[in-house]
Formats: structure tokens, C-alpha cells, sequence
């Protein structure tokens, strides 16, 4: 390609990288502010959060970004930019499956957490500030992870705002150079490449957090198999030396 055909393709990166961004901290914020809500005492407050669970899991990303930045302007009288489209749109479509993480992982708290923050005379915000959130969190992180590389594949569809994300910029340059199959596994690679990063960056945070807890990182059977025959072996050694 070009030097020119390659910087499309990394100004296309660079505003997927955005929209990933921004539509991670939208989806974040959705995520934790439904999810509580879900776990929340006052039954409107449950209805009204399951309620918008249900409308925004159920409906399609890409009909979500026809209505943010087709439908609204008619609506109301403003348009807004695509970035800022795609972001809303995104963040609210995955916050309403992250809000099903946050939910299942409170709820999975050990109960006798919250009788012992009720018997310290913690109020319900104190509980879920100190007790309950700081071990539900590390218990998110691996969906989490998986929620952000469909975030990350559900980027590829602000192009039908016309906006230049990197499918839209990798089939511009296929059309320039009429090679399909050599740009679509470039295209490929770049997304395997950023969701591998994204894997490897919350792996770490889930292993500091669970440090921070006390808790040891889970290692695979293979590894633990591993460490018990190399202790029988030393212990064998050890036998047969004296």
C-alpha cells in the first residue's frame, strides 16, 4: 500500500481506539449505576433499572445508532457528531449487558458480608462502597474483558454513519486497491491485535486485584499438576539422600 493508504488506515485505528474509549467509560458508568440499581431494596427502582436492561439488551446496536443519529435530530432539533453518536449509542447498548455483570456479582457476595456491614451499623452506601463492591469488582473483570472486545467489534458499526473508523477506512483502501482478501486480513489482524492487548491489560488488573484482597490468582491444573510432582520429586531426593 501506499504511504497514503496507510495513513487512512491508521487515522480509521485511531478512531476506532476512540470510540472504544469513550464507549467503554459510557458502558462503564451504565454498567454500575443499573447494575446497583438492580440490587437496590425499593421495587421501582429494580423495575425501572430492568426495565431499561431489557429494552437496550433486546434491541440492536446498529438500530440504536439509527435512532441517535437519525431519528433523534428529527426529533428534537439537534444532531449530534458521529463520534459522540456512536459513543451514546455503544454505551448504552453494552452498559445494559454490563449492568447484568455487576448484578450477578453482588448478588454472589457471601450474604454474611452484608449482615456483618448491617451489624457495624454501616448504611446501605457504606456496604456497597467498602464491603461489597471491593469483592464483587475482581469477580467482573474476566466478563468484563469479554464485554470490551464486542465493544471493540461493535465499533465497525458506526460506519453506516459514513464516520472513518478503521472497517470503514480498510474498505475505502479496498476499493482503491481492488484487493479484498490482502486488506481484510490486515483489517483482521488489527482487531486481533488490540482485543489481544485488551486481554493481557485485564488479566493483570484482575490478578492486582485479587492481590490486593488477599487472594492468590488461580493457576491452571496443568501448572498446579506440575508443582506437586516437582515437590513429590524433591521430596524424594530428599528421602533417598539421607
Amino acid at each position: 500500500m501506499t504511504p497514503g493508504l496507510w495513513e487512512l488506515v491508521l487515522k480509521g485505528i485511531w478512531v476506532t481506539l476512540q470510540l472504544l474509549f469513550l464507549g467503554a467509560l459510557v458502558a462503564g458508568a451504565v454498567s454500575f449505576v443499573v447494575g446497583v440499581a438492580r440490587t437496590s431494596r425499593r421495587w421501582i427502582v429494580r423495575f425501572l433499572a430492568g426495565l431499561y436492561t431489557e429494552v437496550f439488551r433486546g434491541t440492536s446496536a446498529l438500530i440504536m445508532i439509527f435512532w441517535v443519529y437519525f431519528v433523534l435530530p428529527l426529533a428534537f432539533g439537534w444532531q449530534l457528531v458521529p463520534l459522540w453518536a456512536g459513543t451514546l449509542a455503544l454505551g448504552l447498548t453494552y452498559g445494559a449487558y454490563g449492568s447484568e455483570i455487576v448484578r450477578g456479582a453482588l448478588n454472589a457476595v457471601d450474604p454474611a458480608q452484608r449482615e456483618g456491614g448491617i451489624a457495624l451499623g454501616f448504611t446501605p452506601w457504606q456496604r456497597m462502597r467498602l464491603i461489597l463492591l471491593p469483592q464483587a469488582v475482581p469477580e467482573m473483570i474476566p466478563s468484563f474483558c469479554n464485554l470490551l472486545v464486542e465493544l471493540l467489534k461493535g465499533t465497525a458499526l458506526v460506519s453506516v454513519m459514513g464516520m472513518g473508523d478503521l472497517a470503514f477506512s480498510g474498505n475505502l483502501v479496498r476499493l482503491a486497491l481492488q484487493e479484498s482478501a490482502e486488506i481484510y486480513a490486515y483489517i483482521l489482524l488489527i482487531y486481533f491485535l488490540i482485543a489481544f492487548v485488551i486481554t493481557r491489560l485485564m488479566r493483570v488488573l484482575e490478578r492486582r486485584l485479587k492481590a490486593g484482597l488477599g487472594r492468590a490468582p488461580e493457576r491452571s491444573a496443568a501448572t498446579r499438576e506440575t508443582r506437586r510432582a516437582g515437590a513429590s520429586g524433591v521430596g524424594a531426593t530428599s528421602g533417598g539422600a539421607s
